[in-house]
């Protein structure tokens, strides 16, 4: 929990009872894209944890300093570039995490594709509060509204095939679960949460097990039925002794060109899902999956997406 001076309980009032915690969390939750995963207490701990780091132990000095404490205000949150937005749930979990005396009315909902100067929700309450909660709110926001834009982009360079765009593990230490959300919200599709979701043998657990068919062997013999098991490879060498070997499920071609992951690709002959990786980008990624794969995952989608320029604007 965050620890409160006596200042900051009379500028930020923690909810006063679990019947209003319910109604805030359910507000919350209204947010949230749909078909999109994020649970409502990652939202909380998330903001928590921002606002616990940006308060510190005096809380917002400045705001003390110059707003009388009964000073209410209206603001209006603001995309004041064209993208894909994601984090509106961040951003009223970060203010009603500040005080229970809140109006918010959301005027767009996270997935939706928005031009420079749309109005994105409405805030009305304690001045303090608002303030206070102002940069916290746009950080969360900025970032995963701009990793939605960049997935959104890819997500359409490749809307004439049958690929689909999913991340990675890349992702900032923290935030993962945050940042997997915004490429839902962008229309991608979520790789791996963590490394107990999967097996994704890579090159060096076939350098360590001894071969790829040793390393295949000893991960099928491990692996419970509804784990399945994923082998990267780099050349159509290595691909012909995985598909020789058996037991893996899904083959992720690393780092090839256009014509050597066509060329994989009919190899494969639908046998295993097919994944391509390695230095995608937005000129590339439409050639890739011309090539038939299944998957595209990019790392760039989340740890170089740029963010998304939003803005808090105070109506009083």
């Amino acid at each position: 929990m965050l620890k409160r001076t006596p200042s900051q309980e009379r500028i930020h009032p923690p909810l006063e009872d679990e019947g209003r915690a319910r109604s805030a969390r359910a507000g919350v939750t209204s947010l949230i894209a749909p078909d999109a995963f994020l649970s409502p207490i990652e939202i909380d701990a998330a903001a928590e944890r921002a606002l616990a780091e940006d308060l510190g132990r005096a809380g917002d000095v400045t705001s003390v300093a110059t707003v009388p404490a009964d000073t209410t205000a209206r603001a209006v949150v603001v995309a004041r570039a064209a993208g894909t937005i994601a984090g509106l749930p961040l951003v009223a979990a970060t203010v009603r995490r500040l005080t229970p005396d809140i109006e918010i009315t959301a005027e767009a909902g996270d997935g939706a594709a928005v031009d420079a100067g749309t109005l994105l929700m409405r805030i009305a309450g304690p001045a303090r509060a608002i303030l206070a909660a102002e940069r916290v709110a746009l950080n969360f926001l900025g970032h995963l509204s701009g990793i939605a834009t960049a997935t959104a982009v890819f997500v359409q360079a490749v809307a004439h095939t049958d690929a689909r765009i999913c991340c990675t593990r890349k992702t900032t230490p923290g935030l993962r679960a945050l940042e997997k959300y915004a490429i839902r919200c962008g229309g991608g599709f979520n790789h791996r949460f963590g490394l107990d979701d999967a097996i994704l043998i890579k090159d060096n657990h076939i350098a360590v097990a001894g071969g790829i068919a040793a390393v295949l062997k000893r991960a099928k013999a491990v692996a419970g039925h509804l784990v399945k098991v994923e082998i990267e490879v780099d050349t159509l060498a290595q691909l012909e002794e995985v598909l020789a070997a058996g037991g893996a499920d899904a083959v992720l071609l690393d780092n090839m060109d256009v014509v050597t992951m066509r060329r994989a690709v009919e190899m494969v002959a639908g046998r295993l899902v097919t994944e391509a990786s390695g230095g995608i980008t937005r000129a590339t990624v439409a050639a890739i999956a011309e090539t038939g794969v299944d998957y595209i995952s990019s790392g760039a989608l989340t740890h170089s997406a740029p963010n998304l320029d939003v803005a808090i604007d105070i109506e009083m």
